[in-house]
């Protein structure tokens, strides 16, 4: 059974993701919470302590899909983590828009909702350096840019999906595919490059020599 405390800041949450700061009163947030505004005040002595806390965590739960640290089957564990990633995104769609739309008026939330993102990019961008290093993923791409181009993929369909449903018509598990074959391609991993057989990375299929990668244009 969760703590108080949890109920409070996941109610602060959705309230908080539905109407704003300014419509998430006190009041509301402790009656989805189920507990008095006594309380409230008890654990986070004001509202803006609770929302900030409540949008920090939205960002960093530890469900959050993590980067893998060292490239293994890469193929696999690219696609896995594409999977839960969109999905993780998708999940937080309505809170990050909402934190989004109110960076001028509560420029306090910069930081919060931009934590976990510039975790995620880093970690690819390591990820692709290790593949580089192990002379298993194109050497010639940058891999900031590459890192940079695909969470913003990921990043636009999850708030995009439900806005332009013309253009986002698959499923998330069908997208996620696509996305995933479309970085490894980036890359320069073969489908088959997860056996840990050091060698010349593979380029991506379809490109004519001296066009540019994906992921540095």
């Amino acid at each position: 059974m969760s703590s108080i405390r949890e109920r409070l800041l996941d109610a602060a949450a959705r309230v908080y993701a539905e109407t704003g700061y300014r419509g998430a009163t006190t009041r509301r947030i402790a009656q989805e919470a189920g507990v008095n505004e006594i309380t409230l005040f008890r654990h986070f002595g004001s509202k803006t302590t609770l929302i900030i806390e409540a949008v920090r965590q939205a960002n960093l739960r530890s469900d959050c899909p993590e980067v893998p640290l060292t490239p293994s089957e890469v193929a696999p564990e690219i696609r896995t983590w594409v999977g839960e990633e969109l999905a993780h995104l998708t999940q937080l769609r309505s809170i990050i828009r909402t934190s989004l739309g109110e960076v001028e008026e509560r420029p306090e939330i910069i930081p919060l909702i931009g934590e976990k993102p510039r975790e995620v990019i880093l970690g690819l961008r390591a990820y692709v350096e290790q593949l580089q290093r192990e002379g298993r993923a194109d050497p010639d791409i940058d891999a900031r840019s590459a890192a940079l181009t695909f969470f913003g993929a990921l990043f636009a369909d999850a708030m995009g999906r439900d806005v332009m449903p013309e253009l986002y018509h698959e499923s998330l598990e069908d997208s996620a595919d696509h996305y995933a074959t479309l970085f490894l391609r980036a890359i320069g991993v073969a489908e088959n490059a997860g056996n840990g057989v050091r060698g010349q990375a593979p380029r991506a299929k379809g490109r004519a020599r001296g066009e540019p990668s994906l992921a540095n244009p």
